[in-house]
């Protein structure tokens, strides 16, 4: 893969002698066909006046023809599917509606505010999963309690999937089995005939107090505008076609929340942290965007409105980079089609809630499980901000994307997995560069994908007396 690519050619290392005084061979960057495919996430006029529930409506009037065909598939054609209002007693059926999860520890303003109940404040979790929890479907009209053979802890509110079993006297739904809509259908990826690298990068954490993030930073700079290594560095730099930043450009310290609470006079010769930490993205995107394309998306902690989808940061932030055609800020989530490749991803925050509120740890089950839920973000917006979309639900997947990746992840990971129609799809969850010093790389002809680190100092320096030493690896 790149590493290959990039390896020390015979003769060209940088401690010997140049072979004459001319600058050497030039290494043209391969220029992929690039089309933006993110305009359902773009938000025109907006208007915050409507109620939520005309998204669940329209989640659940979207997926109910999806769900009913794949209902059919699994448990045959005749298999009876009812709406809660005509259920009859023990009666085997399938029903299609929407999850809700009744959770005791899920934060509550109304809870907090409550003066009747003078409830302390609860103390900040990492799960808010318990054993009294239940789930509920939910349909246009009733809902029903659910019970038998489904996992309450993995499952999240807004999920739409199709149940199979029958009511007991007791009122209840017993299931006996469930599935999800499972992956949309895919357009077949073209056949490349060279090896072509997309570089997957997120959490860069600018405005942080950790300098040696900044100087791993500047050594993926340089790797990917071909200024560090020798020709053999150089050569598998141009296969890099386009840089995609995923979010949380500038780190959690710029976020301010004492700054509105002040008084005025004591802010009145104060500057935002976060402008210093907007200068300094800018002068990054400079050295990039003049060597190769960048896509770049909005994370939780950047200037941009919190709710999703996050709308592109604004041109007029990036005065030296943004006069670059090579710029293209974009939405979160993202979706975009190089070279016949589609990529879809998100910054992270709805596999970060999904984790909050269900029983996965792992970023990339919880990508797979998205996937197969047809949904990029099941949980907004009962957990999850998000903006009151009114006639339809962006986040559905109606085309399977070839690369679905998810940015500020805690490690790196990937998998390859297949659909029930053939789909392959590349799953990647993107770690954290400020924390990890790490990107990744995705072959765009292989659909292989690779971590590469620049770590500028080794992890047992630490614990020993020797000298540190540099570390780029891949």
């Amino acid at each position: 893969m790149f590493s290959h690519l990039s390896a020390q050619r015979e003769g060209s290392s940088l401690l010997t002698r140049p072979g004459s005084e001319d600058q050497g061979p030039v290494f043209q960057r391969v220029q992929p066909a690039y089309t933006p495919c993110s305009e359902r996430f773009k938000i025109g006029e907006r208007n915050f006046n409507r109620q939520y529930a005309h998204i669940y409506a329209t989640r659940l009037m979207q997926m109910r023809p999806l769900l009913t065909e794949r209902a059919q598939q699994k448990w045959g054609a005749k298999v009876h599917i009812r709406k809660l209002c005509d259920l009859q007693t023990g009666e085997q059926c399938c029903i299609v509606g929407t999850l809700f999860k009744h959770m005791q520890l899920q934060p509550s303003i109304l809870k907090e505010i409550s003066e009747e109940h003078n409830l302390l404040p609860q103390p900040a979790r990492t799960k808010y999963i318990s054993e009294t929890d239940e789930l509920i479907l939910e349909d246009e009209l009733q809902r029903i309690k659910l019970e038998g053979s489904i996992d309450k802890d993995k499952c999240v509110t807004g999920s739409v999937i199709a149940i199979y079993g029958a009511e007991k006297n007791d009122g209840k739904f017993t299931v006996e089995d469930f599935c999800t809509a499972d992956l949309p259908l895919q357009t077949k990826r073209p056949a490349l005939s060279s090896d072509r690298f997309v570089l997957l990068a997120s959490g860069l954490g600018l405005g942080s107090s950790h300098a040696d993030s900044m100087l791993g930073l500047q050594l993926l700079v340089d790797m990917v505008t071909g200024q560090l290594g020798d020709q053999g560095e150089q050569s598998g730099a141009a296969t890099i076609s386009r840089v995609l930043l995923a979010g949380n450009l500038l780190s959690q310290n710029t976020q301010d929340k004492e700054a509105s609470t002040k008084a005025k006079y004591l802010t009145k010769k104060t500057q935002a942290g976060s402008v210093e930490a907007i200068r300094l993205l800018d002068e990054l995107l400079l050295q990039l965007v003049a060597s190769v394309p960048v896509d770049m998306m909005p994370g939780q902690y950047d200037p941009t409105n919190y709710t999703i989808p996050q709308q592109p940061l604004h041109r007029c932030m990036f005065p030296l980079s943004s006069v670059y055609p090579t710029l293209q800020l974009a939405c979160n989530p993202h979706q975009a089609n190089i070279d016949g490749v589609k990529f879809l991803g998100t910054s992270g925050q709805n596999v970060s809630d999904i984790q909050k509120y269900s029983s996965m740890d792992s970023h990339l089950e919880i990508l797979e499980n998205t996937l197969r839920l047809r949904h990029l973000a099941p949980t907004a917006p009962d957990t999850l901000g998000c903006y009151p979309f009114y006639q339809k639900d962006p986040f559905i997947l109606e085309e399977c994307p070839h690369v679905y990746f998810s940015g500020n992840a805690p490690s790196f990971d990937s998998k390859l997995i297949t659909g029930p129609d053939g789909q392959e799809v590349l799953l990647v969850t993107i770690p954290e560069f400020s924390s990890t010093q790490m990107a990744c790389l995705v072959n765009l002809r292989t659909l292989e994908c690779e971590p590469i680190s620049f770590s500028a100092f080794s992890s047992s320096a630490a614990d020993d007396d020797d000298e540190s030493e540099m570390n780029i690896s891949h």
